[in-house]
């Protein structure tokens, strides 16, 4: 069991949970990382008592500095601080649960560094799934997947040849808007978005699987964490949150990971792997639930699950183009500036507006960063 962890993105949902695991377990935690939430993170500070702190906002860094100016504790901000926590000897392991692009390169360096990884950030596999896993075969090093979809199917393989696998069955919760026809979409506003039925989330992510991005994210992710093809992953809705994935093998049996919808339960397995104990949360009673249902996701509706499929299969940058374009597309419907079912449009004309090239280093992902934000802005700007 490892000992010590660093944690980025420790004041958001996965952040928070994680700590709770920490604490259950006896886990020191080394260091503590966040966006702009200084409150927070100076509250999780002196309870922890990391020996490194990172605020990513610079603006913020000089506050944070002085409130922690009675203790120890070292305080960092940006991307260089987000890096140096990444490579920190004292941590067994650097769990990763930011949100954004930001998230890619601090996972970079901590792999770099012979880092073992426990990953809750998408964007990392999604735009440079082909950097991360060429480094983890490089260094000969773990990456622990700690969304619940990604660990079920993690938990599925275990104990089976990985080359008997047929395919993966991923499943979606389905989101807010389970059912509604494309029109009945164009009315859709931001608080009824934000209201997702089975999961507390951070707004970034509740929108994405209001929309479905969040699915299609997973479906790049999971192609990369498992080495399939896109042909090899089948997306089934399922409303209750219960069946978390399966995993069919050649034989046709289908192995499913089953539990309550809580994340402490992927997060304490990817830092406790391959030990099981007792979780900080409820266990399941199939009775309560009554049943469960499986149906098809709509494809036409949901143009966000549409552009992440096709990225993938289409391979090279594209999958980064449409993460990247996705982001600036949802921060504008945060800030009223497109409507909801505009975010799904302008995250598949990424498709047709860029040409193909490879992601072959982490310039490559800056580039195709880059020029998808640059292409969202510039059609929210025309549309003000």
């Amino acid at each position: 069991m490892i000992k010590t962890v660093s944690i980025l993105g420790s004041t958001g949902s996965i952040g928070t949970q994680s700590l709770e695991v920490c604490e259950k377990h006896g886990i020191k935690v080394t260091a503590l990382a966040a966006h702009s939430s200084i409150d927070m993170l100076e509250q999780q500070a002196r309870k922890y008592s990391p020996s490194v702190v990172c605020i990513y906002r610079d603006d913020k860094y000089a506050e944070l500095k002085k409130r922690l100016a009675d203790t120890n504790i070292k305080v960092l901000c940006g991307m260089e601080g987000l890096c140096e926590i990444a490579v920190m000897d004292e941590s067994d392991i650097v769990l990763n649960s930011v949100v954004g692009m930001v998230g890619l390169l601090p996972t970079l360096t901590a792999m770099e560094a012979g880092k073992n990884v426990a990953l809750a950030n998408k964007e990392t596999l999604v735009a440079g799934g082909k950097l991360v896993t060429d480094l983890v075969k490089k260094k000969s090093i773990k990456l622990y997947p700690i969304d619940s979809e990604h660990s079920a199917i993690f938990q599925c393989l275990q104990g089976n040849k990985r080359e008997q696998l047929s395919k993966i069955i991923l499943t979606a919760s389905g989101g807010p808007f389970f059912g509604k026809t494309y029109d009945e979409l164009r009315a859709v506003t931001k608080a009824q978005a934000l209201k997702h039925p089975n999961w507390d989330m951070g707004n970034k992510i509740t929108i994405d699987s209001a929309t479905l991005m969040n699915k299609g994210l997973e479906f790049i992710e999971a192609k990369w964490l498992f080495d399939l093809e896109p042909e090899q992953i089948e997306i089934v809705v399922h409303r209750q949150s219960v069946v978390h994935s399966a995993v069919e093998y050649n034989d046709y049996s289908v192995i499913a990971q089953m539990g309550v919808p809580d994340m402490k339960i992927p997060i304490q397995y990817a830092l406790l792997y391959p030990d099981r104990m007792e979780c900080p949360t409820g266990r399941l009673s199939l009775t309560d639930y009554g049943k469960l249902t499986f149906d098809k996701p709509d494809f036409e509706t949901f143009k966000c699950l549409s552009a992440a499929i096709e990225a993938i299969t289409r391979g090279g940058a594209y999958p980064c183009l449409v993460n990247s374009a996705n982001e600036e597309a949802v921060r504008a419907f945060l800030n009223d500036e497109i409507s909801f079912i505009e975010i799904g449009e302008i995250v598949l004309s990424v498709l047709d507006k860029f040409e193909y090239f490879d992601i072959n280093d982490y310039n490559d992902v800056t580039k195709a960063d880059t020029m998808a934000r640059d292409y969202v802005r510039g059609i929210v700007s025309d549309r003000k």
